[in-house]
């Protein structure tokens, strides 16, 4: 009798082993989720995750050894303000070196929708992020800003090549604007219906819900009513409402509450970019802030935070500025810095304290706020100095400093603001509904960037968590903090198929080391680069091998659904 075989059998002897474009050996997974690492292989074809666990008998293309090193999904900046600096350097340079794969945007200001009027405004902000005007010119293709709503220039971002992936919120201040300007008023009803027809529009292109910052105008002017009307809308997409609250300071508790009744409303789901207690006699809050939102979770009201782990925050010299010596725009409150009476006034009013509106100035105390961002470069001699310092420098009063350092920069003048209590970042730290935040730019130790300065949290947010709040400190478990910038802010905005690793979800992930991450950038020099994170992937291209950017632009916008829900 004979045996017949299959003539592949009989050639080769052997099953072909499967075959994938990327395979990671031997790493400790954390998968996001918060559970016990455990050690496997990860497969990846084209952007996907498509196997994990033991894979001996496979191969790949690409095939990297990753043993001892931890494999975590690839984390997500909550809040980031890369929106020009992205235009500049796609490459992201000072997030990516941190694990980042996903820029969120939208506090307050979003890139769209624009007037010609917005346009014009914006044009300055990339002149600035790109070191000159021609540089300017060279990335947008001519003088003017090539889109007009958000989703058109997020499309702008993915199309020119970025290295993380990115999405954003729409901001209520910027839709405030389009439809209003910079007044102090309510909008007609007729206007408040076009500002919700505004978020719609956003919503349905995948914009991940509505962002408002309370201190700075023209959003400080918007009513409770206003921002519920505009996050009811997020809330039929199933987007979120988020809020740099209107006090962070002497209103902070009746400021939560404000946002608590906007969610309860909007019938939406509420976030608090960077929670914090400013000021000393400010930080007794912060116990009853926590408890008051674990009180509304309880109820099933789904109200969340994030969080940058440093005790400064970083802002311009606008928030120690009146609203009504603001309003109308840049240009109108430049003017009336001018004006001997609104000098006289101001004099008085800087120096003393108010619950009408939030002066962190105050809250600091002058000799608390240090002054990192000059365009004049005639004012570098003041970067890194204390604002009584340079007040005493000059010889003249702390509140004509503000002002004339103001004039002279044609700009907010950059400043950090150490304002917040340590024992406050651990125990914010510790809340399982607390994301992180780089509430920063992203960019490169290198060029322009290198004439002044910034927080550190542009070079170290993330790295310094799992550093200091980790490895040193034992604030947090590994697994736990890699679920606040992972699995959490997805959950959050609702993002599918990202934040965790599982088969099937899109290939973001950051490789790295638990004993050697490190921030190293500081207040005073802060232009370092994080060290420890060994590969990062972005929808299964590697952007960072061995530590080192490879060039690659793999980034994408992520959108929400467009989908309404209710």
């Amino acid at each position: 009798m004979r045996f017949l075989f299959p003539i592949g059998l009989i050639l080769c002897g052997c099953v072909q082993p499967p075959q994938y474009d990327v395979i990671l050996r031997g790493g400790t997974i954390y998968d996001g989720l918060g559970d016990q690492p455990f050690i496997a292989d990860i497969a990846i074809n084209a952007d996907r995750i498509i196997e994990i666990g033991s894979l001996k008998d496979a191969r790949g293309t690409v095939e990297i050894n990753v043993e001892g090193l931890a494999v975590a999904p690839g984390f997500i900046n909550m809040l980031s303000w890369a929106t020009e600096s992205l235009i500049a350097d796609g490459r992201s340079l000072s997030n990516i070196s941190q694990g980042v794969t996903l820029e969120v945007f939208g506090e307050g200001i979003s890139n769209g929708p624009l007037t010609p009027e917005m346009k014009e405004d914006l044009w300055g902000w990339v002149v600035e992020a790109a070191g000159s005007q021609a540089s300017a010119i060279d990335l947008l293709g001519g003088t003017e800003i090539p889109w007009t709503t958000l989703d058109e220039y997020l499309s702008f971002l993915e199309n020119k090549g970025v290295s993380t992936n990115v999405a954003s919120l729409i901001g209520a201040s910027t839709v405030r604007q389009y439809v209003i300007g910079q007044e102090n008023r309510e909008p007609t009803p007729d206007e408040l219906l076009q500002m919700q027809h505004l978020v719609k529009e956003a919503m349905s292109e995948g914009a991940l819900g509505v962002g408002s910052a309370l201190i700075y105008v023209p959003g400080l002017f918007a009513s409770t009513e206003e921002l519920t009307a505009l996050a009811s809308i997020a809330g039929q997409y199933n987007g979120v409402f988020t809020s740099h609250l209107r006090s962070e300071a002497t209103l902070l508790l009746e400021s939560a509450e404000e946002l608590i009744q906007i969610v309860q409303q909007g019938n939406v789901r509420g976030h608090i970019y960077h929670l914090k207690a400013a000021g000393k006699r400010n930080w007794h809050k912060m116990e009853t802030l926590i408890n008051r939102i674990e009180e509304v979770r309880a109820n099933n009201l789904e109200i969340t935070a994030d969080i940058y782990p440093y005790i400064a925050a970083s802002t311009g010299l606008d928030a120690a500025m009146p609203p009504d010596v603001q309003e109308g725009g840049m240009m109108a409150w430049h003017a009336r810095l001018k004006d001997p009476a609104v000098r006289a006034r101001m004099e008085t009013e800087l120096m003393t304290p108010s619950d009408d509106w939030e002066n962190l100035m105050l809250e600091a105390g002058p000799e608390n706020v240090m002054l990192v961002g000059f365009q004049n470069e005639a004012l570098h001699k003041y970067l890194g100095l204390r604002l009584n310092d340079v007040a005493e420098l000059r010889g003249t009063s702390i509140a004509s400093t503000v002002m004339d350092l103001i004039l002279e920069d044609t700009s907010r003048v950059g400043a950090s603001y150490f304002l917040m209590d340590e024992a406050n970042v651990r125990l914010k730290i510790q809340q399982p509904w607390v994301a992180i935040d780089s509430d920063a730019v992203s960019i490169a130790p290198e060029r322009h960037h290198l004439k002044s300065m910034v927080h550190p949290r542009t070079y170290g947010a993330f790295a310094r968590l799992l550093a200091k709040y980790v490895r040193e400190e034992g604030v947090l478990s590994l697994e736990e903090a890699i679920r606040r910038m992972t699995s959490l802010p997805a959950s959050i905005l609702a993002i599918q198929d990202r934040g965790a690793l599982q088969s099937g979800y899109f290939a973001d992930l950051t490789i790295f080391d638990p004993e050697t991450i490190q921030d190293h950038a500081t207040f005073e020099d802060p232009h370092q680069l994080a060290t420890g994170v060994s590969y990062v992937i972005v929808n299964g291209v590697i952007v960072l091998s061995e530590g080192h950017h490879t060039g690659a632009m793999p980034g994408r916008v992520v959108r929400g659904s467009g989908v309404p829900v209710r």
